[in-house]
């Protein structure tokens, strides 16, 4: 399997300092400072990608989950909130809730809540993320 790569540089202190992401594939790169990650400022985060890559991974989960029980997903569709709060000196982030919706024919509910509950620690960044509590709300529509 292939190592991927991203990089990431700060100039500055934290609260005047910039930044900028880079993934190795060079598919994105993007500019994050203090007010992007604490405030509202436009740019992306640390948490923003992380929730894009967990909630890319889990609808590829899924789709070998429910793939490997016999069904076919047309599509699926996932989000991820990421919840970072202050805690002590430093920050955590307490929480990951994945919502994800899947038009999957032929499926009754209680099936593919099952099969999406499972893909919720079975998928590679979920593992990667076991000591952060995540919440999943799957629905088929």
């Amino acid at each position: 399997m292939p190592v991927r790569k991203a990089s990431a540089v700060w100039d500055g202190s934290l609260k005047e300092g910039k930044g900028n992401i880079k993934l190795g594939s060079g598919a994105f790169q993007g500019a994050y400072s203090f007010g992007t990650r604490f405030e509202d400022k436009p740019g992306t985060n640390p948490e923003e990608l992380l929730g894009a890559s967990h909630a890319a991974c889990y609808s590829m989960a899924l789709s070998a989950g429910l793939g490997k029980a016999g069904f076919t997903p047309e599509h699926i569709a996932t989000s991820a909130d990421v919840t970072l709060e202050k805690f002590g000196e430093g920050f955590k982030i307490t929480l990951i809730k994945l919502t994800t919706n899947a038009t999957v024919p032929n499926i009754d509910e209680k099936t593919f809540k099952e099969i999406a509950e499972k893909t919720k620690t079975g998928c590679p960044i979920s593992q990667a993320l076991a000591a952060t509590r995540i919440e999943l709300d799957a629905k088929l529509g």
